[in-house]
C-alpha cells in the first residue's frame, strides 16, 4: 500500500468518518451475484477478527494490516474474482481504497468465538447485523455455526444463526452459513471433518430460519464429498481452509467438488492470499480457472 493511500484511510477514520458511508453509497454494485461462469469466487478475509492470524507455521502472518490489504486488493483485481467476505474494518478499508466497485460484498456476522479460547464455540454475533448489511448495500452476510454436542453454549449460536438467516431474507440478502460439528480434545476445539459429521451439520444449517430462499452454505472438501453435497438442495460454496503444504492437491480437491451439482463456487482466504510460493496472483488465477 502506498503511503498516500494509508494516509487517506487514516484521515477518513480520524476526521471524516462519514466518508465510509458515502463510499458505500457510491459503490457500483455487481449486476449479478455470480460471474460469467455462473459460479461465485469470493476472497475470504474475516479471520483476524476472530484472533486467527496464523498461516501455516507463521503464527502472526495476518497481523500486518497494510500487507493483508495489499494482498486482498491484488486478489480482487484478478479477472474472475467476484468479491470479498470480511468484517467491517476490512470492508471499509477496501471501500476507502476504491477496491469494491462491481464486487460482491459479504459481511462477516459472528466473530465472538475467538480462536483458542474456552468460549470458542460460543460464536456470538459481534460483527455485521442484517439491517446494517442492507443499509450499506452489501449483497449478504456470512455466519459460522459450530455444533458441539457436549457444550450447552451451542444452542444460543444455532438460535442466533436462525434469526440472522430470517433477517437477511427479509432484506433479500443472501445468508452464507458455515456449519461444523466439533468437540473439545486436548484443550482445543477440534472440527469433525468426517462425511457423516458434515452431512449432519449441513442438514441442520439448511433448516435454519423461516425461509431458506436466500440461504447458501460454506463447506470444506471432505472424503465422500458427494454425500455431503447431496444432503441438501441449497447452493454450496467450497471453503479454502488452512494453507496446504500440497497446494496442487488442494486445487484438485476443489476442482472435483465443483463438479457436484449443488456446488456453486469458492470462498478462499489464506490459501490464496498467502500461498507457499508467495505468488498471490498466480494462486488466485489458478483457483479462478477451476470455475
Amino acid at each position: 500500500m502506498h503511503s498516500e493511500q494509508l494516509r487517506r484511510i487514516i484521515e477518513a477514520r480520524t476526521g471524516r468518518a462519514e466518508t465510509i458511508a458515502e463510499a458505500a453509497a457510491r459503490r457500483i454494485r455487481p449486476k449479478s451475484l455470480t460471474g460469467p461462469s455462473g459460479k461465485l469466487m469470493i476472497i475470504a478475509a474475516d479471520h483476524p477478527a476472530r484472533g486467527a492470524l496464523r498461516v501455516g507455521d507463521r503464527p502472526m502472518a495476518m497481523a500486518d494490516r497494510t500487507d493483508l490489504l495489499d494482498r486482498i486488493v491484488l486478489a480482487l483485481s484478478r479477472p474472475g474474482v467476484d468479491g470479498v467476505l470480511g468484517t467491517a474494518d476490512i470492508v471499509e478499508d477496501l471501500l476507502l481504497l476504491g477496491a469494491l466497485d462491481g464486487k460482491v460484498v459479504i459481511g462477516s456476522m459472528n466473530r465472538g468465538g475467538l480462536a483458542g479460547t474456552a468460549f470458542e464455540v460460543d460464536d456470538r454475533f459481534t460483527g455485521y447485523r442484517a439491517d446494517a448489511i442492507a443499509a450499506m448495500g452489501y449483497e449478504g452476510g456470512k455466519m459460522l455455526m459450530r455444533i458441539d454436542p457436549d457444550d450447552p453454549a451451542t444452542v444460543s449460536t444455532v438460535e442466533s444463526c436462525a434469526h440472522a438467516v430470517t433477517e437477511l431474507a427479509r432484506h433479500r440478502r443472501i445468508a452464507i452459513v458455515e456449519p461444523f460439528l466439533c468437540h473439545r480434545g486436548g484443550g482445543r476445539l477440534r472440527t469433525d471433518l468426517s462425511a457423516d459429521a458434515m452431512v449432519r451439520a449441513v442438514t441442520v444449517a439448511a433448516g435454519l430460519g423461516s425461509t431458506s430462499a436466500y440461504t447458501w452454505l460454506k463447506i470444506p472438501v471432505v472424503d465422500q464429498m458427494e454425500r455431503v453435497a447431496a444432503a441438501t438442495t441449497l447452493p454450496a460454496l467450497i471453503l479454502g481452509g488452512e494453507v496446504s503444504a500440497d497446494p496442487d492437491g488442494a486445487f484438485d480437491g476443489w476442482r472435483k467438488a465443483l463438479e457436484l451439482p449443488t456446488v456453486c463456487g469458492l470462498v478462499v482466504g489464506r490459501a490464496l492470499l498467502y500461498p507457499p510460493d508467495g505468488d498471490v496472483a498466480a494462486a488466485v488465477d489458478t483457483a479462478v480457472g477451476l470455475l
